[in-house]
């Protein structure tokens, strides 16, 4: 079976929960193939996790200062992948950089472009959910190598265990001039909750919220079920939550398992990024707010009598376990 290239997103050391979804995306075109980007030494300390969940090979592109440009390392490592293999399809995590890796990627392949792809059947043929969530679409690339970026959560992990051979790229290098240099890393407050797009469980607190204080309840709810919390962009722009969890259009896209709406009226911008998640709950005062139209289970009632009481039944359910 051809290959199909995986661009592996990764911190060095673990291998983010988005490449394991890649790989079993991957696997209904052919053989998974990882390409890890890092310094010298990332792949190796990788290929087992990688190897666990499918990947039949680890193509190693390091160099001592591929940590140190955006994007350019990614897409040269990629465009060498396929150089030299040939594959099915090269598939990235739809994130910010993974866009444009992509987008780079399929100028320079002179190839067709899919993005935000939420499935994928073995011809190669992609759902998308575009204008906004207004449409569902099926596309396919008709010229060149298919360079697909899918959106985290859309596909479920599995661990296919395999033999992975590993094989090094020669990274070419980058052209200062040409390329954006790191010049600093901050890194992001961290907690106890998992990251909003890795998250099998998201609670989302909107403008009904009515303000910080009130995230509490939707803190407090997330917590009891194990999950990340999110905000609209009213609830962003109010200053009720910071930017960073802010989901929908001009946010982060999630897909989990299982995703609350607290206070939030589902406006289209916000639907788009959420609207993909497996099971949907809302919670809204208003009867008519649209996103009761799209939730598998609606709740008409105030979120701070409600939450609260979904928060208690969870900590009571963890008591008897």
């Amino acid at each position: 079976m051809p290959e199909v290239l995986v661009l592996v997103d990764h911190d060095g050391e673990r291998v983010n929960k988005s490449t394991y979804e890649l790989l079993a995306a991957a696997r209904r075109l052919g053989d998974p193939a990882a390409v890890v980007v890092g310094t010298p030494g990332t792949a190796k300390r990788l290929r087992e996790s990688l190897a666990r969940h499918g990947a039949t090979s680890v193509h190693a592109a390091e160099a001592t200062d591929a940590a140190e440009f955006l994007v350019t390392p990614a897409v040269d490592a990629l465009e060498l992948a396929v150089r030299e293999t040939s594959p099915a399809a090269v598939l990235v995590s739809a994130t910010t950089d993974g866009r444009e890796v992509a987008g780079r990627l399929a100028a320079r392949l002179d190839a067709g472009l899919l993005i935000d792809a939420v499935d994928l059947d073995s011809s190669g043929v992609v759902t998308q959910i575009v204008f906004g969530g207004s449409y569902t679409v099926r596309s396919q690339v008709i010229h060149g190598i298919p360079v697909i970026a899918v959106r985290p959560g859309a596909f479920e992990p599995e661990e296919h265990p395999v033999e992975a051979r590993e094989q090094e790229l020669a990274l070419p290098p980058v052209d200062p001039a040409a390329s954006a240099r790191i010049t600093a890393r901050r890194a992001a407050p961290a907690g106890d909750r998992p990251g909003l797009t890795e998250a099998a469980v998201v609670v989302s607190g909107g403008r009904g919220v009515a303000g910080a204080d009130g995230f509490k309840v939707v803190e407090a709810l997330a917590d009891a079920l194990g999950g990340a919390v999110g905000a609209s962009r009213a609830a962003v722009d109010a200053g009720y939550y910071p930017h960073q969890y802010q989901v929908g259009q001009t946010g982060k896209t999630v897909s989990p398992q299982l995703y609350i709406a607290l206070g939030i009226s589902g406006a289209i911008q916000h639907l788009a990024g959420m609207q993909t998640s497996k099971t949907i709950l809302a919670v809204n005062k208003d009867p008519e707010a649209p996103i009761l139209g799209l939730a598998d289970y609606g709740v008409v009632g105030d979120l701070f009598s409600v939450a609260p009481q979904l928060t208690q039944e969870m900590a009571a359910r963890r008591t008897v376990g």
